[in-house]
């Protein structure tokens, strides 16, 4: 199978024989592709410097199974220029997409979403609703999306005053005692998750809770290296805690 110039972000690469490199690749039409990119460390060509995270770029590849031959890379658009925390943010979505995306799975929605995710990072005041309604996408199109809408079973819409236990599996249910298991939520932040529209930092720090729990269910508690970055940036004073975002 021979595939040309399909756009395509790095997720992650690592050293392959001498001169080689083994490549994840995020891609609309073909998922999460596993790429065998052969002399690209030889001499530093030019095809390596394309192959870094966060930079669109349009591939070729032959071969079939999980990994293919990388044949052609361009580029396709400036790279974001992301520092500090925002890089880190950046590194983040990357891990998820690795850990969860099954192999040559299509996902044009959320490979735009993704694409428009990466230059919002950089702006910080938007990183942590960036951030919240990529994970609530990304749930979403593994086929893991949150009820946000109605209670659990009910047609009885979401009140914004009312408390609720979102259930895994389940969803939301009123809260009429502390004993349910579950995460406690207010109607108010599920409505405004499922707006989009995460303006206030309670909403968006219950969402955050929400949605890391809701995660680490799929993730298999196995911890995630972008949060432990930041741990040493915070570490370094790099970063403060208030910041946190991933």
């Amino acid at each position: 199978m021979r595939v040309v110039l399909q756009p395509a972000y790095v997720l992650h690469s690592r050293s392959y024989r001498e001169t080689s490199a083994l490549v994840e690749v995020f891609t609309p039409e073909y998922g999460r592709v596993g790429l065998v990119a052969k002399g690209v460390k030889r001499q530093r060509t030019h095809r390596f410097s394309l192959l870094q995270p966060f930079c669109p770029l349009l591939l070729s590849w032959t071969g079939r199974g999980d990994l293919v031959t990388l044949t052609g890379a361009e580029a396709a658009g400036p790279i974001p220029v992301l520092t500090g925390e925002g890089l880190i943010c950046a590194f983040y979505l990357n891990e998820l997409l690795l850990r969860l995306l099954p192999r040559r799975d299509p996902l044009e929605a959320l490979f735009s979403v993704y694409a428009h995710s990466l230059p919002s990072l950089i702006h910080a005041q938007q990183r942590q609703q960036i951030l919240r309604l990529f994970e609530r996408d990304l749930l979403a199109y593994l086929g893991y999306g949150l009820i946000l809408k109605y209670e659990a079973g009910t047609s009885r819409p979401i009140e914004a005053g009312q408390w609720y236990s979102y259930q895994l599996e389940k969803g939301p249910v009123r809260l009429l005692s502390e004993d349910l298991e579950g995460m406690k939520v207010r109607g108010h932040t599920l409505q405004a998750l499922a707006r989009g529209a995460l303006a206030d930092p309670v909403s968006l720090g219950e969402a955050k809770r929400l949605l890391r729990w809701l995660l680490a269910f799929h993730l298999g508690g196995k911890p995630l290296k972008s949060r432990g970055l930041l741990e040493e940036l915070r570490r370094l004073g790099n970063v403060s805690r208030k910041e946190e975002h991933p």
